[in-house]
């Protein structure tokens, strides 16, 4: 949405366990090394096998490049480790790559930056001390309702209904897990399937995997399950 209103192109890093600077700054691209090779040793002409048509850029350089032009969005920050990490957070700073082969790149201007995280651990204070920190909390049940409906139009509005204020009420539980608005749109699309209409016990206990992930939490919440719908 920043990027339509900015008409900037978007430049999206998906962060995960086990990324490495490699597959976010820059990558060369073997397989046409090795022909660029075996056309030379033919007599096919020579190629500099580290010029810039063998370099695949990744989101990293590729917002670098673009410069003012650009938003870069790193999503889910804290599902990388602290290494890369710190390797994001020095190329942030200076919004400048060096590749050996190459030489430095750099922004004519800094690119708009998005930052999310889900906190599954802790981002790092240095950081965090150069964002602008907001927090976006989970929608309101009519909110969500809306969102389900755009989503899964197949699912009655007072299937939707029901299922988020479920939904609301369980994320007020003590569980590892709170579900997300993705999370309610599976639940309300699995008991849809089922061709429920209506949130009953028995489709809803069956289909709750489609909503929490976690074993302790399944247990916890069908044992509470007249309390989650609103029953007792």
């Amino acid at each position: 949405m920043l990027s339509a209103l900015l008409d900037r192109e978007l430049v999206r890093l998906q962060c995960y366990e086990g990324i490495d600077a490699s597959q976010a700054l820059y990558e060369w691209d073997y397989s046409r090394q090795l022909i660029a090779v075996r056309a030379a040793q033919l007599g096919e002409g020579q190629a500099d096998l580290f010029g810039p048509e063998f370099l695949v850029e990744r989101p990293l350089l590729a917002a670098v490049r673009a410069g003012s032009r650009a938003v870069l969005l790193i999503d889910e920050l804290d599902r990388a480790d602290d290494e890369f990490e710190a390797f994001l957070l020095e190329v942030l700073s200076e919004f400048a790559v060096t590749i050996p082969e190459i030489g430095r790149v750099a922004a004519d201007r800094p690119p708009a930056v998005i930052i999310t995280s889900n906190r599954t651990r802790e981002l790092h204070d240095a950081l965090k001390r150069r964002c602008l920190y907001h927090w976006i909390d989970h929608p309101s049940v009519a909110r969500e309702v809306e969102i389900v409906r755009v989503r899964a139009p197949e699912v009655p509005e007072a299937l939707a209904r029901q299922v988020a204020e479920a939904v609301a009420r369980l994320r007020e539980m003590d569980v590892a897990k709170r579900p997300g608005v993705a999370e309610t749109i599976d639940w309300s699309q699995a008991l849809t399937f089922l061709g429920a209409t209506r949130l009953e016990p028995e489709q809803a206990a069956a289909t709750l995997g489609a909503l929490l992930k976690d074993h302790e939490d399944l247990e916890l919440v069908r044992a509470r399950l007249g309390q989650v719908l609103g029953t007792e």
